[in-house]
């Protein structure tokens, strides 16, 4: 089984960016010295071994997993399970099993935090996590764009009719801002849905994201360092999400 504070990154759509936040907030927690897991349950679309260029795979020990360690993370995803890039053709009752195998399965060990990259939208995996983790707490992806915030709110309304507590939203390329000085920012996809959709599920919005900057090479990162306009905003959101758990515990 697993411990620690469990956090589900949801979105009601996809290429809103997701997985990209559940990555980079989970690195972004391991810097503060915490104890991360990241478990990816976007069955059909699995991408975080890509994304943290793992290579490996789980190792067994009396019938239990161990997760692949990767950037100081335990890591599990169904990409283990398949060879290469294969698609994952499976039904609800298959996908409920993989989702309770990682969960009973693997030899997680003592944890701070868990992150689930969920998949996107409202299906089997959602539901499966709201019965076996009802202390599961829920962070909405999206874009400020009006339709991926329509979307979104289906997100948001299922972990509340679920009684899952919402963290909050982060708005995902929320702008473009050029790395010159006293640059203009572009909102490419409009601006204030986040703060709309916030409102709408009365939570808060936890942070707007800007796009990422290209590096010296021209290429858009995965993974960001230090040398990357959004690493400060992942460890304001890492460090922000870690008061809360804190004040939570002091409360309870």
């Amino acid at each position: 089984m697993i411990s620690g504070n469990v956090i589900a990154i949801t979105s009601g759509k996809g290429g809103v960016g997701k997985s990209t936040v559940a990555v980079n907030l989970a690195l972004a927690l391991s810097r503060l010295n915490k104890r991360v897991a990241i478990m990816d349950l976007d069955i059909y679309g699995f991408s975080v071994p890509k994304m943290l260029n793992i290579t490996d795979r789980p190792k067994t020990i009396n019938n239990k997993i161990i997760p692949v360690g990767s950037h100081g993370l335990s890591v599990m995803s169904t990409g283990f399970m398949v060879p290469g890039n294969s698609p994952i053709v499976w039904r609800g009752p298959m996908l409920g099993r993989m989702v309770e195998h990682f969960f009973k399965d693997v030899i997680w060990g003592q944890l701070d935090y868990v992150i689930l990259d969920m998949p996107p939208g409202t299906g089997d995996v959602a539901l499966d996590l709201n019965h076996m983790l009802p202390e599961c707490k829920e962070i909405i992806v999206t874009t400020p764009h009006p339709t991926a915030t329509h979307v979104a709110e289906r997100a948001g309304t299922m972990a509340q009719n679920t009684n899952h507590d919402i963290l909050g939203v982060i708005e995902n390329m929320a702008y473009f801002e050029p790395p010159i000085e006293n640059a203009e920012k572009y909102y490419l996809f409009g601006k204030g849905g986040g703060e709309a959709l916030a409102k709408t599920l009365e939570t808060n919005v936890l942070a707007s994201l800007p796009m990422a900057v290209p590096n010296e090479n021209g290429e858009v990162p995965i993974i960001y360092d230090e040398t990357s306009n959004l690493f400060p905003h992942y460890n304001d959101l890492a460090s922000q999400i870690d008061r809360l758990f804190i004040k939570q515990a002091a409360i309870n």
